[in-house]
């Protein structure tokens, strides 16, 4: 009985082992057939790749390039007077101009702000630095701004 018993376990161990290599060799041919595929996407996007590249080459072609420029651009050559001496640059700007995250905005900001100075030499208060799009009054009882930023009365 004891021998009939053992027989049974081991063919039951033999049958789950061969389960479990079954098993390994299904995944082993599904892992297998995934990378061929991956192998066969990767070949197709090289194959891709390359056409783009033979695209790209065609595209910048210089001369491609001078042609498009010629009949879409209006451009002419650089004459020897368009270049200037670097002592006729323009001055910096003010330092709390430069010194602004937007210089630009800075720069055209200050424009459009009236004359601090006013034409008798008085000095105004500072106009706010967050103003809206609207335009400032004009003074009251002044001739056509004769007192312009100068103080009120």
């Amino acid at each position: 009985m004891i021998l009939r018993l053992l027989n049974l376990i081991v063919i039951g161990a033999l049958v789950l082992a061969a389960a479990y290599v079954y098993r390994i060799k299904y995944d082993a041919t599904v892992q297998a057939e995934r990378l061929a595929k991956l192998r066969g996407e990767v070949l197709h996007e090289r194959d891709r790749i390359a056409t783009l590249r033979a695209e790209w080459e065609g595209l910048d072609n210089p001369e491609r390039i001078e042609s498009l420029a010629k009949r879409f651009l209006q451009l002419q050559p650089i004459t020897p007077t368009q270049f200037d001496a670097l002592d006729r640059l323009p001055e910096r700007p003010p330092r709390d101009v430069a010194a602004r995250t937007d210089p630009i905005g800075g720069m055209i900001d200050e424009l459009e702000m009236p004359n601090t100075v006013g034409t008798t030499g008085t000095v105004s208060v500072a106009a706010p630095a967050n103003r809206t799009s609207q335009a400032p009054a004009p003074p009251e009882n002044t001739p056509h701004g004769a007192a312009i930023g100068g103080s009120q009365r």
